[in-house]
C-alpha cells in the first residue's frame, strides 16, 4: 500500500510525503521541489560519490516509522549539496525541509 500526505511546515509552505508500505518494512520520503528527507533507506554515499554530478539535495533519519516521526526526526547524515543549503547532519527534518524550499 502506498499512501501521500501534504504537511505544512511552520512557515506556512506545503511539502509531500510519500509512504510505501512492504513486506517487513516502510520507505519513508518527505520531498519539496528541490530535495527530500527519506528514512534510512536512503544511501547518502552513493548520492554524494556515485551520483554526486546529478547534485542531490537530501537527508537521511534512521530509525522512523512514520513520516510524522521522521518530519520531527534529527538527521543522521545528509548529501554534499543539503549542506551547501545550511542542512547538517542533527538537524530536525522539518528544518531541514524549510531550507529545501
Amino acid at each position: 500500500m502506498m499512501r501521500m500526505i501534504p504537511f505544512t511546515l511552520e512557515n506556512g509552505e506545503t511539502v509531500l510525503g510519500v509512504e510505501v508500505n512492504l513486506p517487513k518494512t516502510n520507505l519513508l520520503a518527505i520531498t519539496t521541489d528541490k530535495g527530500y528527507i527519506m528514512c534510512g533507506a536512503l544511501d547518502v554515499a552513493l548520492l554524494n560519490e556515485r551520483l554526486k554530478h546529478r547534485e542531490i539535495i537530501a537527508g537521511r533519519a534512521v530509525g522512523v516509522r512514520t513520516l510524522e516521526e521522521l518530519m520531527e526526526a534529527p538527521l543522521e547524515s545528509v548529501t554534499f549539496m543539503a549542506e551547501k543549503l545550511g542542512i547538517v547532519a542533527g538537524m530536525k527534518g522539518s528544518d531541514a525541509l524549510r531550507l529545501m524550499l
